[in-house]
């Protein structure tokens, strides 16, 4: 999961930029970057790290231009550098001409690097936001076709998830795969700049308005003479009359002030402990705790649901940033142990049921539960608010390997046993689609492996 944005018509595009990546720094903490144009060049700055670190005041006066695209890198594809990072850039015979930002993984990725490569196209990442952007120069500039067509070529040809911004010097096109994985939403600033991102809060730090999302397969062409929506036939590039957003979404990535596939992301979570507390009708502990931060709103929707207060029992140092989006299982155990402390005497000889919104590898969450038991605990129910994760994700989760899902390999008795829990229980997926508004629209693969699009290589 990575965060992408794209500023238009501001006279400190990159400042704009940095801003907003600020606020979608929980979608990607490996790497960040920016490409700024001011009419007749784009310039770009990446760098490992976080956004306030790569981008102190210093870099960004560098970085002058009216428009700017940005990128928090969460990798799934290609090694963790900053040969890998985005945006990637493009140049032609008048110079860097292409620039672009995406989030979302291909499906077909070898075949398409293959198909380039035979045609002379030099691919210098392993990334797939290279591919993405090297396609469409390729037929732009060796198959003379406009830019939109080489996007609506690409819809055809390329397979997987993108939410993408193409930026020239000039201009931003802003495009969606066919099925929608990964979310993309436009706003606007009073004084006229566009802005986008993958979040609506990385508008509302901007006080950019909240105008619409980008439609799966729309193309938005943003420029002087303003913005042009071009809408394609979505069902002819894709298997379904339903779009396919990443519910994963709603119930952990994006951040709860965030206004996503037309959901507040708040509510939608505390749906979802109000549903896990209807599995508990009759049963009431001492202490309702959620997991912080992603879970506060499920155990916000549990705890009102059972008429007792939330429990803030675990405190969480917010500098060792998210574990699961950790590169390596080494740095996601060492993240782990330094993320969380618990307050003093609280659990001591209490029944807590301890609420998370998902389980992946199961690296965190056992640790908590040793936390927790170790301060006094006398039962320790888990409740999560996702069904079990028991297959791989092929569209921008790194989930690559199903031998790492903790609910793959071992049953939920197992998992009760191994953990030490009193009970173990996860929202059923029927109970789930309840909690949205439009259930079918959703990809739910990583719960039942329907695969929407088949991975391919």
């Amino acid at each position: 999961m990575c965060g992408i944005v794209g500023i238009f018509n501001h006279p400190h595009a990159a400042v704009f930029a940095a801003n907003a990546m600020f606020a979608e720094q929980h979608r990607g903490q490996e790497s960040c970057g920016i490409a700024v144009s001011n009419g007749d060049a784009i310039k770009i700055k990446k760098g490992m790290g976080l956004v306030k670190q790569v981008f102190i005041p210093e870099e960004l006066e560098k970085l002058s231009g009216n428009l700017a695209i940005g990128h928090v890198r969460y990798p799934t594809r290609g090694t963790s550098s900053e040969f890998n990072s985005q945006p990637h850039v493009v140049e032609t015979l008048s110079g860097p001409s292409y620039s672009l930002v995406s989030n979302g993984d291909i499906v077909n990725y070898h075949e398409i690097r293959k198909y380039l490569e035979d045609n002379f196209v030099y691919i210098a990442s392993s990334n797939d936001g290279e591919i993405i952007l090297k396609y469409i120069v390729y037929k732009v500039e060796k198959e003379n076709l406009s830019i939109i067509d080489a996007i609506k070529s690409l819809m055809k040809n390329i397979k997987g998830s993108y939410s993408s911004v193409l930026a020239t010097k000039n201009e931003l096109y802003l495009f969606r795969d066919p099925y929608g994985f990964r979310p993309m939403s436009w706003g606007k600033t009073s004084e006229g700049c566009i802005v986008v991102a993958s979040e609506t809060c990385a508008l509302d730090i901007l006080n950019a308005k909240y105008v619409r999302n980008v439609d799966p397969a729309e193309i938005v062409v943003v420029n002087s003479e303003g913005i042009i929506s071009v809408e394609n036939k979505v069902n002819e590039y894709r298997n379904t009359s339903h779009n396919r957003h990443c519910i994963f979404e709603l119930i952990y990535f994006s951040r709860p002030d965030s206004y996503q596939y037309k959901e507040d992301v708040y509510s939608v979570r505390q749906r979802i402990g109000i549903k896990l507390a209807e599995f508990d009708e009759g049963f009431t502990p001492d202490l309702v705790v959620p997991v912080p931060d992603s879970s506060n709103f499920i155990a916000a929707g549990y705890a009102n649901h059972k008429k007792m207060p939330v429990s803030f029992g675990l405190i969480r140092n917010h500098y060792v940033g998210r574990t699961f989006i950790k590169t390596e299982q080494s740095v996601r155990d060492e993240s782990a142990k330094h993320k969380y402390n618990v307050l003093p005497h609280i659990f001591e000889n209490k029944t807590v049921v301890l609420v998370d919104d998902s389980m992946i590898r199961g690296t965190t969450i056992k640790k908590i539960i040793d936390i927790i038991i170790n301060a006094g605990a006398k039962e320790v129910h888990l409740r999560i608010g996702a069904p079990q994760v028991k297959y791989s994700c092929f569209y921008g989760i790194d989930t690559p390997n199903k031998d790492d899902l903790i609910s793959n390999r071992l049953s939920i008795e197992q998992i009760v046993k191994e953990y030490k829990l009193a009970s173990l229980k996860h929202i059923t997926l029927e109970c789930l689609e309840q909690c949205v508004k439009a259930p079918d629209n959703y990809c739910k693969a990583c719960f039942t492996g329907d695969y929407p699009i088949d991975k391919i290589d």
